[in-house]
């Protein structure tokens, strides 16, 4: 158990059947354990920042999974936990609720704060981005579809679902911080698609 005075479970999602590009980009991405395609993942933002040591200790403890990412941003901590065994995961999230003296209803909601479809994108913003960008290439003349969402851990659930549904690329998925961010590439109507349903997602999940 652990002082809920001021405790705030930000955002807590379940992501079962990771799908292979979004498998292979936290692959590159994370310093712990890599998820691989068709595992189930835990991903988790709270505050304190500093409690993502004690949740992490306890979900390992409790469930065969191993750690992906354990984060410490400004604010908030952020966590990423896998295994092959989607019972694990489960077991990892009742652990950690249990810990916690809180439910799944006492997550935030998602917020859905922007949605944009941007078509044939002009070759100086297609460089500009891929400066930064961990996944794949932005293409000039390709269509651009960029989610942005809070709380941001949120995006990781939502990149999984975008790829579920569309025939898309991952260009950039940023899970820590205020706002969550997802970049994907690709045809337009693809795009659309994956828009869609990401967003629909971050709309249909519940939470206080």
């Amino acid at each position: 158990m652990t002082d809920q005075s001021n405790f705030s479970l930000r955002a807590f999602v379940q992501i079962d059947r990771l799908q292979p590009q979004f498998a292979a980009y936290n692959g590159a991405t994370v310093l712990g354990s890599v998820p691989i395609s068709g595992d189930s993942i835990l991903v988790g933002e709270l505050g304190p920042g500093n409690e993502v040591f004690r949740i992490v200790d306890v979900a390992l403890k409790a469930a065969r999974v191993e750690a992906s990412s354990q984060i410490v941003e400004r604010e908030f901590g952020f966590f990423m936990l896998r295994s092959q065994v989607n019972s694990e995961i489960l077991a990892a999230r009742d652990a950690i609720l249990g810990h916690i003296s809180l439910s799944i209803d006492d997550r935030i909601a998602p917020v859905l704060e922007s949605e944009q479809v941007i078509t044939s994108v002009e070759p100086y913003q297609a460089q500009l981005l891929n400066k930064w960008r961990k996944g794949s290439l932005v293409v000039p003349g390709e269509t651009m579809g960029i989610i942005e969402c809070s709380p941001a851990a949120y995006i990781t659930a939502a990149a999984n679902e975008a790829e579920k549904h569309a025939s898309i690329k991952i260009v950039e998925v940023r899970a820590v911080g205020r706002f969550g961010r997802l970049f994907i590439t690709g045809s337009e109507g693809e795009v659309r698609t994956g828009v869609e349903a990401a967003s629909e997602l971050l709309k249909t999940t519940e939470g206080r």
